[in-house]
């Protein structure tokens, strides 16, 4: 099976100026997610596909190709991430490139290492599924979230808040890690959850959104105690 890792990158981030390129404990952030792939040594090709010359250069830095630039198409606030993988695999095929498969990382992924891509790519292919996505259980049922109305707090679902946590289906989240993906299947389902999508679990150590300056200062206290002593 031909395979690429396909790194999403865009410029632009307006939470946290220049996110993908940050310095993160000693590298910019984006080298974490080159670094694991290629250390997994799974991939035929690792590229980014970027708007910013700037992230273009630190990926090429890094060991990760840059081979065009994403368009304006897909550099916008509402492009999706289906729209980049479908844009990235289209012109790879117009340069006479096709991969069977495909792994899309996103770039702000500090904990992803080189032996979870492996081990998922494994449970993947011991399946008999078209895509893998990366999952952790919700510390607490959501079965028993509350909404607040004029300041009082209202269960969301009465009945359900009767129900003992050891009787409800646990419920999982997207982590926004990685996902797997067969390349026809996604082409032709138009999406990357496809209908028959593996779960893989990831323990919430291992995962961290980094959406705001507090997810960034709650992400550097998270690795620095899971290396701590390295």
């Amino acid at each position: 099976m031909s395979i690429i890792a396909i790194i999403t990158a865009r410029g632009g981030s307006k939470r946290i100026p220049k996110k993908n390129i940050k310095p993160f404990m000693g590298k910019p952030m984006l080298a974490y997610a080159i670094e694991a792939a290629k250390e997994s040594g799974l991939f035929e090709e690792i590229m980014v596909s970027t708007d910013s010359e700037e992230i273009a250069n630190v990926s090429k830095e890094y060991g990760a190709k840059v081979p065009f630039m994403r368009s304006e198409r897909t550099s916008n606030d509402f492009a999706t991430t289906f729209d980049v993988l479908e844009e990235v695999i289209t012109e790879y095929k117009k340069q006479g490139f096709e991969y069977e498969e495909l792994c899309c990382i996103y770039p702000c992924v500090p904990f992803l290492t080189s032996k979870t891509l492996r081990e998922s790519y494994i449970a993947l292919k011991q399946s008999n599924a078209d895509a893998l996505q990366p999952v952790c259980r919700y510390p607490a049922p959501v079965e028993w979230a509350m909404k607040i109305e004029d300041g009082l707090l209202i269960p969301n679902d009465k009945n359900a808040q009767l129900i003992r946590s050891q009787d409800l289906i646990p419920k999982f989240y997207d982590v926004g890690m990685f996902y797997y993906l067969e390349t026809n299947v996604m082409l032709s389902e138009k999406t990357i959850t496809p209908n028959k999508t593996l779960a893989y679990i990831i323990n919430e150590q291992e995962c961290q959104d980094i959406d705001t300056q507090d997810d960034w200062k709650m992400a550097e206290m998270k690795y620095k105690l899971l290396h701590l002593g390295e």
